[in-house]
C-alpha cells in the first residue's frame, strides 16, 4: 500500500513537530510504498528503508499539501495530505466548563448585588485575580427544577461587560437532560436550542460576553449538523476522543483513524467543515489534586500534546447540595491553573485567532 503516513491529514503542525528555518518549518515525511518503487515528495527524491520512505518538506504558508508520488511496476501512484502550519503558535490554554446552570438560578432567585456575590463567580473571579485565568462558561436554557434564562435579568449587563475580557458564556445544550441529546438529533434542533441560548445570553450579557460553542454536551453530533454550527461562528470543538466498547466516543462522530489521532494530538483540522478538533487534556471533576501536576508533566514531555493545554470541569461538582459534591473542587482548579501557569501557558479563548493564538 502506497501512502504517507505522517503528516497526518489534517494535521496541526508547531514548532515543536518539526524545525523552525527562515520563512518556514522543516517537517519530516514519512510513507510506506512497495521495495521497488522510486518516490518523490514535493518533487523531491525521498530516502528509502525496506518500503518506508522518508523526506523533508519546508511549509512556508499557513495550509501546505503534500504530494508523494510513486513510480513502480503499479505505474504512477499519487497520495496527497493537507496540513495547517501554526506559524505564530505559542504554549497556551483554555479552560472551559460545562453543565452551567446553578450559579445563574442562585443569582436570579438571590438578587445579589453583584454577579461575584455568587461564590462561584467570586471563585473564579479570584482564579482570574491570581493567575490572570480566562473562563467560558457552557450554559444551559433550563434546569430540572423548572429555572429558565428568559428569568435571569439583565440589571448585571453592564457588570458582565466590564469583566468579558476574562469571563465568556456559550452553549452548551437546551438541558442536562436527556443525555447525549444531540447524538442522532436533526441538525435544525441543535440550530434551534443554540439560537435559543445564544439571544438569552445577548440579551442580559451583551455581545462581549458571548462566545460561540466550543464544545456541545456529550461532545456528538451528528455530521451534518457541523453546517449550521460553522454558520453560527463555530471555529473549534473539543472532545476526549476516547476509546469505548469497542469504538470511540465524544468525538463528534468522526472516523476511525482521525478518532485514534486526536487521542494522541492537540487537534486536528476537518478540512470539509473548517472546524478545528481539540484533544481535551485534563477534566478536573475527575482528576483528584495529587494526580493532576503528574497528569499535565506527562502532557508536557510530548511534543504532540504540548502545546495546547485545553482544561475542563463541570459547575455542579462545586455546589454542596449536589450528590457527587467535591469538597476540594475549588483546589483542583487552582492546582492546574497554577500549574500551567507558571510554565509560561497563556489563558485564551479559543474562537478567538487560531485556537486561541495568532491567525
Amino acid at each position: 500500500m502506497f501512502k504517507i503516513e505522517e503528516p497526518f491529514q489534517g494535521a496541526v503542525l508547531n514548532h515543536r513537530q518539526g524545525e523552525e528555518v527562515e520563512g518556514g518549518l522543516k517537517v519530516r515525511v514519512r510513507g510506506v510504498a512497495s521495495l521497488r518503487d522510486r518516490v518523490t515528495v514535493n518533487g523531491q527524491l525521498a530516502e528509502r528503508a525496506g518500503t518506508t520512505f522518508t523526506a523533508e518538506v519546508v511549509l512556508r504558508e499557513r495550509e501546505t499539501e503534500i504530494i508523494a508520488v510513486a513510480e513502480g511496476s503499479l505505474g504512477r501512484q499519487e497520495h496527497r495530505v493537507r496540513v495547517i502550519w501554526d506559524q505564530y503558535s505559542r504554549p497556551r490554554y483554555r479552560f472551559s466548563i460545562d453543565d452551567n446552570s446553578f450559579f445563574l438560578r442562585d443569582i436570579a432567585q438571590k438578587q445579589y448585588a453583584s454577579l461575584f456575590d455568587c461564590f462561584y463567580l467570586n471563585l473564579l473571579r479570584q482564579l482570574h485575580q491570581k493567575y490572570g485565568a480566562k473562563f467560558v462558561l457552557n450554559i444551559y436554557y433550563t434546569t430540572e427544577e423548572g429555572f429558565e434564562l428568559p428569568q435571569f435579568p439583565d440589571r448585571y449587563k453592564g457588570e458582565w461587560q466590564d469583566n468579558a475580557e476574562w469571563l465568556k458564556l456559550s452553549f452548551h445544550a437546551y438541558a442536562n437532560k436527556p443525555d447525549r441529546p444531540y447524538q442522532y438529533a436533526p441538525a435544525e434542533k441543535l440550530a434551534a436550542d443554540l439560537d435559543l441560548v445564544a439571544e438569552q445570553i445577548l440579551r442580559f450579557a451583551g455581545e462581549q460576553t458571548y462566545s460561540p460553542p466550543t464544545v456541545i454536551h456529550w461532545g456528538m453530533v451528528q455530521p451534518q449538523a457541523l453546517p449550521v454550527l460553522v454558520e453560527r461562528g463555530v471555529r473549534v470543538l473539543s472532545g476526549t476522543f476516547t476509546r469505548r466498547n469497542g469504538g470511540w466516543d465524544v468525538n463528534y462522530f468522526l472516523d476511525d483513524d482521525r478518532s485514534e489521532y486526536l487521542a494522541r494530538h492537540d487537534a486536528l483540522v476537518d478540512f470539509d467543515s473548517g472546524i478545528v478538533f481539540s484533544k481535551i487534556d485534563l477534566v478536573c471533576n475527575l482528576t483528584p489534586v495529587e494526580q493532576i501536576a503528574p497528569t499535565l508533566e506527562s502532557l508536557a514531555r510530548d511534543p504532540n500534546r504540548a502545546e495546547i493545554m485545553d482544561l475542563f470541569t463541570h459547575e455542579q461538582y462545586f455546589w454542596p447540595f449536589y450528590h457527587h459534591y467535591l469538597p476540594d473542587h475549588p483546589q483542583r482548579l487552582d492546582t492546574a491553573i497554577r500549574w500551567v501557569t507558571e510554565l509560561g501557558y497563556e489563558p485564551v479563548f479559543f474562537h478567538e485567532g487560531f485556537l486561541g493564538g495568532a491567525e
